[in-house]
């Protein structure tokens, strides 16, 4: 039996940047192909579908027509941005964020308590996706949540509006949304009760809402007739994935804990799906407890729109320290001026692809950069505390030092041989030993875009995507460094 014989499942990502095919042979369990062609969702989406088709036609010679399963997913267009409100910043405002950002959103505005009329103003200008309205505990506080509502009923704001805050108050909130023509779906309380939280349910109505409107607001439905269903957020497809390879299948275990790195053009995204222990029998910990499956955007690192960005994040000293790390030598006078240059170049043209060897392990160097720093952000924190009883540890967010597989993922790690020396941008590092990151973990990389496209194959075969995740991430070697990584240990 022939592959054009045999069942084929074509997975797509319509990116901000790129279109990206991945074709799986389903009865042997394996991928076949992954091609990708440049985005074109400023015209037609669909040129950038077939040009990747005729790509993938000419060098695996697999026709579109060959494909009996079709999936797709997006971040195209920027995306889906949602603004998160609640009643303390904290707390709901917090709980609302994370079934957002687990949703595969991009979160590009945060507000508590009651809302003024200047921060409305800011809402309408910010033109979200959608709008994730919560706040208050199960029997707790009305008034935010329905001075909120009525705030946003009054407003030209046309987008929908998600209700998951007090189950009390949602019905008389929903009633004053929809008496002015809002749109408007209610879902469970993000947080029912203090140190309760319960993302799940906002997350999958955020993504129906996403399959139902978003995609057509983004003209996406014009490649439907051919994909048949874009069923959700790229982000949200690469977190299902990684749940899939940490808790595993009914007919077989995961592994348990994993973290994955995505840089990207625009964001680093982290997610990590693992339990939530305090770091040690003598740590208290503070804040929201974190999800199982958390993911964080930054939005302020990335390759090319943020390489402006990540520059004014880390500075120039920390660059030129990295680059110099990487080609084993000291930066000559003017290096700044032609950093700069650089970046610039990198902001301005969104599709560059590196000409010569200092542009290779510069982009090497953001790279590592971006994962430092995403991961610092992502993972919790110790900090020293005195009590009447004496001294004691507080943690905030999440404790990841026993994770034990991270993952890359993104066009930097299969365009370079420094995959490994890149994602150890994101292990426990000895001189910050507060920050809780992977402390002896196994490095991975995603080397066909598997994660993306096994979050969407797992839909309907979860057992055939985990089994091809654990073909598709192979580990890497890291050489031995100067600092961290299995040279450290954790508090």
């Amino acid at each position: 039996m022939t592959i054009r014989d045999q069942q084929l499942a074509l997975l797509v990502d319509f990116g901000s940047t790129y279109t990206k095919l991945v074709a799986v042979n389903l009865e042997a369990g394996r991928i076949v192909a992954h091609v990708q062609a440049p985005t074109t969702v400023e015209t037609d989406i669909n040129i950038g579908l077939w040009q990747a088709l005729a790509h993938l036609e000419e060098t695996c010679q697999l026709k579109a027509e060959q494909f009996s399963y079709r999936l797709a997913c997006s971040s195209a267009a920027g995306g889906l941005r949602i603004i998160a409100i609640g009643l303390v910043k904290s707390l709901t405002v917090e709980a609302a964020r994370q079934a957002a950002l687990g949703a595969g959103a991009r979160i590009v505005g945060a507000y508590g308590d009651q809302l003024t009329t200047d921060e409305i103003v800011q809402i309408v200008r910010t033109q979200p996706d959608m709008i994730l309205l919560a706040g208050g505990i199960d029997g707790g506080d009305r008034n935010a949540i329905l001075h909120n509502a009525a705030q946003l009923a009054e407003s030209p704001i046309a987008v929908p509006i998600i209700l998951a805050g007090n189950k009390n108050a949602c019905p008389a909130a929903e009633a004053i949304l929809r008496s002015h023509g809002k749109e408007v779906r209610t879902t469970e309380n993000v947080l029912p009760r203090l140190q309760e939280i319960n993302v799940e349910p906002a997350r999958e109505t955020i993504r129906r809402l996403y399959m139902e409107r978003i995609v057509q607001a983004k003209g996406l439905d014009r490649a439907e007739s051919f994909i048949g269903q874009i069923i959700m957020p790229t982000p949200a497809a690469v977190l299902q994935a990684s749940r899939l390879l940490a808790d595993g299948t009914t007919n077989q275990p995961g592994w348990e804990a994993v973290m994955v790195v995505d840089i990207g053009g625009a964001t680093t995204d982290v997610h990590s799906v693992a339990p939530n222990p305090p770091a040690a029998k003598f740590v208290i910990h503070h804040g929201l407890p974190e999800a199982h499956a958390k993911r964080t955007v930054e939005g302020d690192l990335g390759l090319r729109v943020s390489a402006i960005s990540l520059l004014e994040t880390v500075g120039m000293a920390a660059l030129r320290s990295q680059l110099d790390d990487i080609l084993q030598t000291t930066t000559a006078d003017g290096m700044d001026e032609k950093l700069h240059h650089a970046m610039r170049r990198r902001t301005e043209n969104v599709s560059l692809v590196p000409e010569g060897e200092f542009d290779r392990k510069l982009d090497e160097a953001m790279a590592f950069l971006c994962v430092e720093h995403g991961t610092e952000r992502h993972v919790g924190h110790l900090r020293e505390h005195y009590l009447p009883t004496g001294f004691c540890l507080i943690q905030d967010g999440k404790d990841l030092t026993q994770v034990k597989h991270v993952i890359g993922t993104g066009g930097i790690f299969l365009h370079t041989n420094n995959a490994a020396s890149i994602l150890s941008g994101g292990l426990f590092d000895r001189r910050k030993p507060h920050v809780l990151k992977p402390a002896f973990p196994e490095l991975h990389l995603d080397r066909q875009y598997a994660l993306w496209a096994m979050g969407l194959l797992a839909e309907s075969h979860p057992d055939l995507a985990l089994d091809i995740l654990k073909q598709e991430l192979p580990v890497l070697k890291l050489e031995p460094r100067k600092h961290g990584g299995t040279e450290s240990k954790p508090l």
